[in-house]
């Protein structure tokens, strides 16, 4: 019974509609005792010969009156009782959701997507199940069972009863083995779903490179191989569950089985009548529901308790990122500094960051380039607060971007990495995503300055075009056009590109830096690239190599040094020379 301690807080919260649903309960189990004693009656006046139509026309006017009062009475209790557990399902995917919202990159490397996947469906479920079926399970077993037991002592015969209930005992040691080991089993089960969510949403957003490499047959048989597991893992579940109902139809049958011995024996020595008899066996079925309820109760509570555990263990993880209550609340702007004196990341000794520092004055672009590891999206990170730990600092108008709110300060930020993620919905709605209230014209001078404008008008259905799943009918270069567009339409203080143009030809390339330039007089820019014509026209490049800055100067410097940025520049000007660039 812990989980209902744990969720206590919400019991207590909903305290009104849980105490009207069991007040109706009660009534419907008070009016459920009536009609096997009508019954009982019934069939005593038929024995004796006393039955009349007008008394026969009570006994059912009573039986119609109790049958609507019972159908008023369950719909009150249903729409308070599962409408509580509707509200906590509500609470905890709105909780789970924005604790998602708010985790930091480590989180999201730890736990997998379809592990996140199977939390906010499979395990919410389970838990809501205890709020409804659970607490209708717990109640309705007690007071069904307590009530029809009362009648049976009461209208019929107390040694008869006691003999009806002798077997109950055993329902609870059956209920309390069984739910112990469903509590475990289900708890590998729920694992065994998350491994085979994560692997079908792996396969389905990797389909292009399975197809690709020719690996379909090999990706079937893997998942097979994880179905089978998952169908042996819950096979356990099932039996332990499948346990259940045989055991309370067993108990059922020894409770008839005493009843028609004793009950008979009474009948014949005029101890009861058999209208009682009747009326007795009849309240024996009240009692299947409330037996069945108690075993059914416990798998719903050991399957809702592992869920609750899963999901708190999500919920109780922390962000690295401490977005402070009373940060500044306005956007910064003004001249950027980056002075970091050692940067490693989480679990890793590894030094990412050494001695790196530069400013960038308002209006002003920074060009970092590197080969491949050097430190360039790290820097990235930094200054987009995907990470905290670090000595140094990093500050916008000599304010230390951790005395912003997280809210204030990315909302700034106009961040496009090299492989941007697009939402399964029209250019239009991609474009203004961070301001959904933008106008067509914001939308199309965004379009224009990332020169995706004219691919859009070529298209059938122009801003109205959908993207697809991940932007998946647009090409690469396309797609980095329009994640650029996106970020340029809140027009930022800082823009980050981060390697964003890579999948465009340099015709392009150079008319979206010459549009940036144009429009982006008062902003600041920093453009990562591996290609060197991206970051010619900076008013300050830094070369970094294993995590420092081993060259830095404006573009006729650092060639003047014909150190490692002249080396790629020449390299790369030459192969643009002979092969004619990148695609589109």
């Amino acid at each position: 019974m812990n989980i209902f301690r744990k969720l206590g807080w919400f019991f207590k919260q909903e305290k009104k509609s849980y105490g009207i649903g069991v007040f109706f309960l009660i009534l419907v189990a008070i009016f459920q005792i009536v009609p096997p004693k009508i019954i009982g009656n019934i069939v005593d006046s038929m024995s004796r010969n006393e039955l009349t139509v007008r008394k026969l026309a009570i006994w059912v006017g009573i039986l119609i009156f109790v049958a609507v009062g019972q159908y008023l009475f369950r719909y009150i209790w249903r729409t308070n009782i599962w409408g509580s557990a509707a509200r906590l399902e509500k609470i905890l995917r709105t909780r789970l959701f924005k604790h998602f919202m708010q985790m930091d990159q480590s989180f999201f490397q730890q736990n997998r997507t379809g592990d996140l996947m199977a939390h906010a469906t499979n395990d919410l479920t389970a838990i809501q199940q205890v709020a409804g079926a659970g607490i209708l399970t717990f109640a309705d077993s007690i007071i069904t069972g307590g009530t029809t037991i009362i009648a049976m002592v009461v209208l019929i015969d107390w040694r008869l009863t006691i003999l009806a209930i002798i077997p109950l005992p055993l329902l609870a040691v059956m209920a309390r083995f069984l739910g112990t080991k469903i509590h475990t089993a289900f708890a590998t089960s729920q694992a065994a779903f998350s491994t085979l969510n994560n692997k079908t949403q792996e396969s389905v957003s990797g389909i292009k490179v399975i197809k690709t490499l020719g690996q379909e047959q090999e990706d079937i048989n893997d998942f097979e191989e994880k179905v089978q597991e998952t169908i042996k893992i819950n096979r356990r579940v099932n039996l332990l569950d499948a346990l259940f109902d045989p055991i309370t139809s067993l108990i059922i049958g020894l409770s008839y089985v005493f009843t028609i011995i004793l009950g008979g024996y009474y009948v014949t020595n005029d101890v009861i009548s058999i209208g009682q008899l009747i009326s007795f066996i009849s309240y024996i079925a009240l009692l299947v529901w409330p037996m069945f309820a108690i075993g059914r109760l416990f798998n719903v509570i050991e399957r809702g308790n592992a869920s609750y555990d899963r999901v708190q263990i999500l919920l109780n993880q922390t962000s690295g990122i401490i977005d402070t209550k009373q940060g500044l609340a306005k956007s910064p702007t003004g001249p950027f500094d980056f002075d970091i004196h050692h940067f490693n990341y989480p679990d890793d000794n590894r030094v990412s960051l050494r001695d790196v520092k530069f400013h960038i004055g308002a209006g002003q672009t920074l060009g970092i380039v590197g080969k491949t590891g050097a430190g360039k999206s790290t820097i990235m990170k930094l200054i987009l607060r995907e990470f905290d730990v670090y000595k140094g600092t990093i500050s916008v108008n000599n304010s230390d971007i951790k005395k912003y709110a997280l809210d204030a300060y990315l909302k700034s930020i106009g961040y496009v990495p090299q492989e941007s993620f697009l939402f399964s919905t029209t250019i239009f709605d991609n474009i203004r995503f961070a301001n959904m209230d933008l106008t067509k014209e914001d939308v199309e001078m965004a379009a224009f300055d990332a020169d995706l404008d004219t691919d859009i008008i070529d298209l059938p259905q122009q801003y109205e075009t959908a993207v697809g799943e991940q932007g998946i009918s647009l090409s690469g270069g396309q797609k980095q056009r329009l994640a650029i567009a996106r970020a340029l339409v809140i027009n930022p203080e800082l823009l980050i590109l981060d390697d964003a143009l890579s999948a465009v030809d340099a015709r392009t390339e150079s008319i979206i830096l010459s549009r940036l330039k144009e429009k982006r007089q008062n902003k600041t820019t920093i453009i990562s690239a591996s290609r060197m014509s991206s970051v010619m026209d900076a008013d300050e490049i830094i070369v970094i190599d294993e995590g420092t800055i081993v060259e830095r100067g404006q573009h006729e410097t650092l060639m003047a040094l014909r150190g490692w940025y002249y080396q790629m520049t020449t390299k790369q000007q030459l192969e643009n020379k002979l092969d004619g660039g990148g695609s589109q």
